[in-house]
C-alpha cells in the first residue's frame, strides 16, 4: 500500500570475474573487522578492474592498487585490488581511468597483471567495500562465483 515509500535497493556489481567471499574471510584485520566499511571480497580471476556502482571515481591511489568510486545518495564504494599491494609501488598495475572521471558500472578502472601480484603480493584477494561514510541501512550479499558486472551486493 506504501510501497512508493520504500527506498529502492542499490546494486553493487563485481568489480572483476572470480569468487566472491564473505569479507571476514579476508586476512587482513582491517578488512576482516570493517574498520573501514561491510562488503564482500573476491578472489579475482580476471585482470580488469571495473567500475562497481555508476558515479564518478573519487580516489585512485598513487600505486593504483584501490580505488573509490562515488555513487548518487551517498554511496560510495572501494575496491582493494589485493593485501599489502601498495609495496608494490605500482607494479602490476596500469590505470585507465583517472580521478574525477564519470563512470558507469562496467568501466574498466585498472587493470593488474594477476601473475606479478601473485608472486609479489601477501594475497590477490580483493575487498570490495561500501565505505563507512555510506548512507546505508542494509546489505544483502552474494556470495559465490560471479562474472564482473554480477550483482555482488544490494544496499539500501
Amino acid at each position: 500500500m506504501f510501497g512508493f515509500l520504500k527506498s529502492k535497493a542499490r546494486e553493487i556489481h563485481a568489480p572483476v570475474d572470480g569468487e566472491v567471499l564473505s569479507l571476514e574471510s579476508v586476512n587482513d584485520d582491517v578488512f576482516s573487522q570493517k574498520m573501514v566499511g561491510d562488503g564482500v571480497a573476491i578472489i579475482p580471476t580476471g585482470s580488469e578492474f571495473t567500475a562497481p556502482i555508476d558515479g564518478v571515481v573519487s580516489k585512485i591511489f598513487s600505486t593504483n592498487h584501490a580505488y573509490s568510486i562515488k555513487g548518487d545518495k551517498g554511496l560510495e564504494v572501494m575496491v582493494h585490488i589485493g593485501l599489502e599491494t601498495v609495496a608494490l609501488e605500482g607494479k602490476g598495475f596500469t590505470r585507465k581511468a583517472q580521478e574525477g572521471d564519470k563512470v558507469k558500472a562496467g568501466d574498466v578502472i585498472i587493470e593488474a597483471d594477476l601473475a606479478t601480484l601473485k608472486e609479489h603480493a601477501k594475497d590477490i584477494i580483493t575487498p570490495v567495500i561500501i565505505l563507512e561514510e555510506s548512507d546505508i541501512k542494509s546489505i544483502e550479499k552474494k556470495l559465490g562465483r560471479v562474472n564482473a558486472s554480477d550483482i555482488i551486493m544490494e544496499v539500501k
